[in-house]
């Protein structure tokens, strides 16, 4: 393989990679747990540190996290992606991000909810022609309370 093609390959693979993560953002806010689901690989292992949560397989992290979001108003970006592929079917990166989370209020009309800001350190995997989340950490920087 040529320079030129590997690194065609290389871009086409990192622009595949953004396209998932954005699908992964607009699925988690737009409710579409089945397609949500599916950006990520059956192995996949989410962490979330500040919530002490480890989820392991897709299966149990769409489960988690829609649980978790239930009644809740999400806005989630993503930015800055610094990605690496490491082999052919395999790469790394880390995302700037920030979301908004409101859950319903209660009785007392108070906003309940946070503004996160930090990055995402993830993992991906290539698998039937498909880049999908191997692994995911949200480390957040900061957390503003609503």
């Amino acid at each position: 393989m040529s320079d030129d093609q590997e690194l065609l390959q290389r871009l086409a693979a990192i622009e595949e990679i953004k396209q998932l993560k954005a699908r992964y953002f607009r699925c988690m806010d737009t409710r579409r747990w089945d397609e949500w689901g599916q950006v990520f690989a059956t192995d996949c292992v989410m962490e979330v540190p500040e919530a002490d949560m480890v989820n392991q397989g897709r299966d149990e992290i769409v489960r988690t996290v829609s649980g978790a979001l239930e009644g809740a108003t999400t806005t989630h970006h993503g930015h800055m992606p610094e990605i690496e592929i490491t082999g052919p079917e395999s790469a790394r990166g880390i995302w700037a991000m920030f979301d908004y989370v409101e859950w319903p209020a209660p009785e007392s009309g108070d906003r309940v909810g946070l503004m996160g800001f930090g990055h995402y350190i993830e993992e991906y995997t290539k698998a039937d022609g498909q880049w999908r989340i191997s692994r995911t950490r949200l480390e957040r920087l900061r957390v503003d309370p609503l």
